[in-house]
């Protein structure tokens, strides 16, 4: 075999090494455009998901922004005498005794009511055994708790007007203004105008006991 044969296989050679490595750079050019594309349309797409996410998200918080508003429109309206009464626990010997007395539903009628509210610590002036026995006799228990009702809406600004109030159980109550305190019976006002749907609260710091006839 001439030099010149070997020369010529040789050049040949190179050739091919030329094309297949020209073709093996070209397929991973495009090997890398296709998974930058891919990489990017992965990304777009996740950057869509997070968007869409963000805006379902902020749909539904504002959705439970107008539920929220919606149920505080709906206790507002249900704020009755009753209603606040059981909400705040100085009241719950007083809600008690509604209920044993069956007042329950007639408080949370329409009114309007004034109702003078003992605490629990004005329950506790009683003695244990006396309350008991009053608690357990419903007749009794009724006359003392709309002996502490007047009928219609009488607010603080009223009260200190008055010198007596007829109550719904039919007795009248001695109203007493001696400078900034007021005086029902003998138990003290100690905080008013608490407002109703149905009427007025004034809460009081002795429970009121009508006069036996």
């Amino acid at each position: 075999m001439s030099i010149i044969k070997i020369y010529s296989r040789k050049e040949d050679m190179n050739k091919n090494n030329i094309l297949v490595m020209g073709l093996v750079l070209l397929i991973a050019v495009g090997g890398i455009l296709l998974f930058n594309n891919n990489n990017q349309s992965a990304m777009e797409e996740g950057d869509q998901n997070m968007s869409d996410t963000m805006v379902n998200e902020e749909m539904q918080e504002n959705n439970n922004q107008v539920e929220d508003m919606d149920q505080m429109g709906m206790d507002d309206e249900a704020n009755t005498i009753v209603d606040i009464a059981v909400s705040n626990p100085n009241f719950s010997t007083l809600v008690t005794a509604l209920q044993k007395a069956d007042l329950v539903e007639v408080l949370a009628g329409e009114g309007p009511f004034t109702v003078f509210a003992p605490t629990n610590e004005a329950f506790a002036k009683i003695p244990e055994e006396t309350l008991n026995e009053i608690l357990a006799d419903k007749e009794q228990l009724t006359q003392i708790l709309t002996y502490h009702v007047v009928a219609g809406k009488v607010m603080a600004e009223d009260v200190v007007s008055l010198t007596s109030a007829t109550t719904v159980q039919g007795g009248d109550l001695a109203i007493e203004v001696m400078g900034n305190s007021v005086m029902v019976n003998n138990a003290n006002v100690i905080q008013t105008d608490i407002e109703a749907s149905n009427g007025v609260i004034h809460v009081i710091d002795t429970v009121l006991i009508p006069h036996s006839n």
